[in-house]
Parts: structure tokens; sequence; C-alpha cells
């Protein structure tokens, strides 16, 4: 079975085309997985949920697509969950909202956004001097004790960050990094920036080994037009978006 991981579009359909193309380019996959926040951000909300409604992949629910769901009388909701919420209408914030936290995609390999019991928290990093860092494998493991012991995959985005860790006695821990925002800042204390350090999309191919054999696991990096998305925040007054889709850096 090869499975294709997708997380964090941030409303990048550009992007998210991009990786969908280079997908049937290298011959598709038995299934795609979406693990969520689809469309906060100051791009193309509205044409990203309706791209993935017609795909109608297995999706759990992100952070930012609770968010985005939420009351618009919230005054301390983020400009991009707002930006998104301003142009999607009620049904469809609705439908983000009921998305699950996790799904079991196939036998013992679950997806989930952050953490398997959390969609905001991060599972594989920790915060050193304001930047996400690999956490200590103990730690990993303690944030995977919900899981059920039969797991033997585990599918995660949130940190935008490409990670591939073997838990000992435990799954592999696959994230593929984000397909539409390469970088970001968080000044929820301790503040902090994820940065891939580059503008491609990513996002990975699992392919499950029959019995007695390795499964494999891939993270791919796809170029795409990465300067109109840069224009498109611009446009939307977030200079620093178009930043971090240029270059895969936040600005010192």
């Amino acid at each position: 079975m090869r499975i294709a991981v997708l997380a964090d579009i941030h409303g990048n359909v550009l992007a998210l085309d991009a990786v969908l193309d280079d997908l049937e380019r290298r011959g598709g996959a038995d299934l795609v997985v979406n693990l969520g926040d689809c469309v906060s951000g100051p791009l193309w909300p509205r044409e990203t949920f309706a791209r993935l409604e017609a795909l109608r992949l297995p999706t759990v629910r992100g952070n930012h697509d609770r968010r985005v769901a939420q009351d618009p009388a919230d005054d301390a909701m983020w400009p991009s969950d707002r930006y998104a919420q301003e142009r999607l209408t009620a049904a469809q914030r609705e439908a983000l909202f009921a998305l699950p936290l996790t799904l079991e995609i196939a036998p013992g390999i679950v997806a989930f956004h952050a953490r398997p019991d959390h969609d905001e928290k991060y599972l594989a990093d920790a915060i050193v001097d304001g930047q996400l860092v690999l956490a200590p494998i103990a730690a990993i493991k303690r944030r995977l004790k919900s899981l059920d012991p039969a797991c033997r995959i585990a599918l995660c985005g949130h940190s935008h960050r490409s990670e591939l860790i073997r838990i000992p006695g435990g799954p592999v821990v696959f994230n593929p990094g984000s397909v539409g925002c390469p970088a970001y800042d968080d000044d929820t204390p301790p503040a902090h920036v994820s940065e891939q350090g580059s503008p491609h999309a990513r996002y990975g191919i699992v392919e499950l080994g029959a019995p007695g054999r390795p499964d494999r696991f891939e993270a791919i990096a796809v170029d795409y037009d990465h300067e109109a998305a840069a224009k498109q925040a611009e446009q939307a007054g977030r200079p620093e978006w178009a930043h971090a889709l240029r270059t895969g850096f936040m600005k010192d």
C-alpha cells in the first residue's frame, strides 16, 4: 500500500496543486491523507477548501481548522484565521470543526495533526532559544502514550518540519513538512519560529512493506510558483508571510 501524506496546506492552493501534480507524475497513491490546517492564511482559503472538498481526502482537524470555526466576534482570533473565516461560509467552517482529532487510516497507521490527544501541542519538538528543535525521545514517548500499542506508524504535522523518528518499542513518527507554509512565527509564550529553509511545497509518501519487509518513507520537496503566493500575501497586507513564502525563513 502506498500512502501520500499532506499537512499544513494553509490556504496555499498553488502549492497544493503542485504537490498533487508531482504525486501523479510519481504514479499516484492508493490513499492520500490530509493532516489538517487546511485553509488558515492570507492566500486562497475558499479555493483551497473547494479543491479539498472535491478530493474528499481522509482528513484530521488541525488547530487552525478549529480556530477558523470560532465565533467571528472573538477579537483574539489570529489574523490568518480571521482572513480565512471571513471567506468561508458557515457550513464550510462547521465542516472544518467537525473533522476528527485522529483517524486510523489503515491497520496500525494513525493520523493526527499535532498529538493524538491535542491539536495544538508539539509532538516531536521542543523550543530552545526561540527555535523548534527535536525533543528528547522520552518526551516524545510520553506524548504518544494515548496511542493504541498496536500503532506502528504515526502520521503528524503541525510543526511544518519534516521529521522521521523511530520510537524504541513504539511507532515510527513521520511528519512530511508543510505543503503551503514553509515558515512561521508564533508569539504564544515561549515565542518561537519554525523554518523549513526553502520555499518548496513539502509532502511525504509511505510505502507499506509486505510481511517481513520494511516500510519506506520519503519526504518530498516540490518547486512551485511561490512568487505568486508571496504576492498574494502582500496584497492581503502580510509582508512577513510573503517573506516566508519566498525564502522558507522568517525575517530577523
